[in-house]
């Protein structure tokens, strides 16, 4: 074999004066070539023989190759023309450009420019797998090509001349653009199995995941209440960093209702604004509406401290809106909605916050709610300092004017103003800690009506103090051939507040926190400023780790803690009860992890005067590999619910030993696999499904079939039903009634069965 030496195609002179190469290392070959570094390049070829035509002519014969930069040409015979840079090559040619193969008999090409064309061609495109026929293949430049008289599809090719893919796209012309990752074709048929399902003057559709401009495919649902519903999306990819999706949707029960949602991001701010509007809906008669607005922004730090401002704004035009558009936006399908704008100041120790916070109630007759106070405004400046001479410092004011319709929450409006101040000595070492601490909680009320005992205005302090102790012990310790380290952690807290009356003032923003091992260490029972808790308890705990001997991974975690209260607890929330002197119930909390698979958490409250278990739960996770997840939770309330919540995604084909392949995720697990997925939460104290949702798919490798059942509580007596069915030709689009957000806000680490994480190296089709 004749070998020819390395040879400078074009730009000899100039190449010359280049500057002698620089080594540099570099951790990954680049994905992307240059144009200048494209001009620089140097050309390889070999061939079996070689000769001249002319003075800047060669022909090289028998298993040429020609290679420069980021393109290889492989051909029988190529002649080339130096001086026009013009390659024609014949007899098994195949180019890769990229990692973009063409193949056909007969190639006319200006290399450099990318400019020609291919005859009778074959291709395969990097970005998502797809490979087709043409009668003729011209090459604009090295991002776009136009296809006469194409076929399109990602079926893979098998083997045997009776071949035909599952769904093939014929179009008079497609025009691919791989640099914006977009085709766009004339007078295109597809079809599905031998069955044309699609006939289209024009239609363009993404080679990737990659954005673009255009319509998206149309999607279809049909549910009890709103009919037979089809929605026909258009995005506009507006920037890098902004765009707008349109989602005219006719319903066959209700009308036409026009939605968008417009995205932003920016260096130092960004958001998101949706909004739906229905005029006549015809089960209502009347004008249907929702908005949905976020907004975040941080200015720079000129020196006078850092600005920043958060913007969450929600509204719909009525009451039944929660209840007839379950399916829409998640912050407009909740009965309270939040009109929440933040200003934010922060420098060094100091910040502070001005505030306005509305809410919109919507009300159920059935099931009416009291309404939640607004803050208009709501002013709060905070120091903190920790580690000042050895003591953390703590101090925030905090003025509010809380609103709110008088008639529905029975107690009048009010202005407050709030000083709290905290100061603590942290002692901490490596086997343990102590911390003693002293807090202030100081509160002043304008009231807009007189209370019951004629007060429009009322004041009070109170004081709290407390002792944190712990002491952690560690051993090494061996178990069925395993080393582990385990430790010891044993836990007193110690709080004393005396008793300041608080009952006779009205409760604005106070709750009682949940009895868990979190809320147990604390030293108010509620949350929010109108309630502080007298206190003279001591709360012991003690937990255990098991820690793998070699990485340190917990493997199982064991706690108990339980309060002894020495006093009883008067201070209540509006018609509460009195918390007795003794002890409290018991806290039990198990976690374990057996290996990455296997997951266990468990909590359980336990009265040992009844015998009994307060409040239990239990939750369980198996994830042994991709796309097989089962998720089991258990949660029981004594005299008000016992819930069983189960959520999974599985192959069928285990079922009769056809285990797959784990291809990795987003790639699925082999084609001709059937998938179950599903969520089902049901209430044994009712013995009735609340929600559910059960789901079929099937992965064919070149297409994906979907079928999901789903039922939702959306009343004391009212649900909605609805069945989809999904038709997903892989690399194309989607058709039918699309289920992937339902299933992916339903089952926790459901994963799609094709889904690009990644873009392919072109070095993965390399030659």
């Amino acid at each position: 074999m004749l070998v020819c030496a390395l040879w400078q195609a074009r730009h000899a002179q100039a190449q010359a004066e280049l500057p002698p190469l620089q080594l540099r290392l570099s951790p990954a070959l680049e994905e992307k070539v240059s144009p200048q570094q494209r001009d620089v390049a140097p050309t390889f070829i070999s061939s079996q023989r070689l000769s001249a035509v002319t003075d800047t002519e060669v022909r090289l014969e028998g298993a040429v190759e020609f290679r420069r930069s980021d393109l290889v040409i492989r051909a029988e015979q190529v002649d080339y023309d130096q001086g026009r840079d013009h390659l024609r090559a014949r007899g098994d040619v195949r180019v890769n450009q990229t990692g973009n193969v063409f193949e056909g008999p007969a190639l006319d090409l200006r290399v450099d420019a990318f400019e020609g064309f291919f005859d009778q061609a074959r291709y395969q495109l990097l970005s998502n797998g797809a490979h087709g026929t043409a009668d003729r293949i011209d090459f604009v430049d090295e991002s776009r090509a136009v296809v006469h008289n194409a076929t399109f599809t990602t079926c893979k090719r098998e083997p045997g001349p009776d071949w035909m893919p599952a769904w093939l796209l014929r179009a008079a012309t497609l025009r691919l653009d791989t640099e914006e990752e977009t085709g766009q074709g004339e007078d295109v048929s597809v079809t599905f199995q031998d069955v044309q399902v699609l006939k289209l003057p024009s239609v363009s559709f993404p080679l990737s995941s990659q954005r673009k401009t255009g319509m998206l495919s149309p999607l279809f649902s049909a549910d009890n209440i709103s009919g037979t519903s089809i929605t026909t999306p258009f995005y506009w990819n507006i920037a890098t960093n902004r765009d707008l999706t349109v989602y005219p949707t006719v319903m066959s029960q209700r009308g036409v209702n026009v939605g968008g949602d417009f995205r932003y991001l920016e260096s130092n701010y960004q958001g998101r604004l949706r909004l739906d509007f229905m005029p006549q809906d015809r089960l209502r008669g009347q004008d249907r509406s929702g908005y949905s607005f976020q907004h975040t922004a941080a200015a720079a730090d000129t020196g006078y401290g850092r600005l920043g401002l958060n913007v969450n704004l929600n509204g719909v035009s009525d009451d039944n809106y929660w209840r007839d558009f379950p399916r829409a936006t998640p912050s407009l399908t909740q009965r309270l909605l939040a009109n929440d704008v933040g200003l934010n100041w922060a420098r060094g120790p100091y910040s502070a916050t001005l505030r306005t916070l509305k809410w919109q109630t919507l009300q159920d007759p059935l099931a009416p709610i009291v309404p939640p106070y607004d803050r208009m405004p709501q002013v709060v400046g905070r120091y903190l300092q920790p580690d000042r001479g050895g003591f953390d410092i703590a101090l925030e004011a905090d003025y509010t004017d809380f609103q709110a319709d008088a008639a529905r929450t029975g107690q009048p409006n009010a202005q407050r103003g709030v000083l709290k101040g905290q100061i603590s000595y942290p002692m901490l070492g490596a086997a343990g800690f102590i911390v003693p601490k002293v807090s202030l909680n100081a509160a002043s009320y304008t009231f807009d009506t007189a209370l019951t005992a004629g007060q429009t205005q009322a004041s009070r302090t109170v004081p709290t103090y407390s002792l944190d102790t712990g002491l952690l012990f560690e051993r090494d310790a061996s178990y069925f051939g395993s080393r582990y380290r385990q430790t010891l952690e044993p836990r007193l807290f110690y709080v004393y507040t005396p008793f300041v009356a608080q009952n006779y003032l009205p409760n604005y923003d106070s709750g009682a926190l949940d009895f868990n091992f979190a809320s147990i260490y604390t030293e108010n029972a509620f949350v929010g400023n109108d309630r502080i808790a007298d206190s003279n308890l001591l709360t012991g705990g003690v937990s255990t780790r098991f820690l793998d001997g070699d990485s340190g991974a917990e493997l199982l975690r064991l706690g108990i803690a339980q309060r002894l209260r020495f006093a009883d607890q008067r201070i209540t929330l509006p018609n509460g009860m009195v918390s007795p002197k003794g002890v409290s119930d018991i806290l039990l909390g198990a976690g374990l992890t057996l290996d990455p698979r296997w997951y266990l958490d468990s909590t359980v409250q336990y009265n040992q005067k009844t015998g009994q278990s307060e409040r239990s739960t239990v939750s369980a996770r198996y994830n042994p590999s991709n796309y097989r997840v089962l998720n089991v939770a258990y949660r029981f309330q004594r005299e008000r619910s016992e819930l069983v919540d189960m959520g999974w995604q599985w192959p069928l084909n285990d079922l009769w030993g056809d285990r797959g392949q784990d291809l990795g995720r987003g790639q699925g697990q082999g084609p001709g696999r059937w998938y179950t997925v599903g969520r089902l939460n049901y209430s044994m104290r009712d013995s009735k499904l609340v929600d559910s949702i059960i789901g079929f798919e099937y992965d064919a490798g070149c297409w994906l079939g979907r079928v999901v059942f789903e039922r939702l509580q959306t009343g004391l007596v009212t649900s909605t039903r609805r069945i989809m069915f999904q038709l997903e030709l892989v690399g194309f689009s989607r058709v039918g009634i699309d289920p992937l957000q339902t299933l992916r806000r339903n089952v926790p680490r459901y994963q799609l069965l094709r889904e690009q994480t990644d873009p392919p190296s072109r070095f993965s089709n390399y030659d």
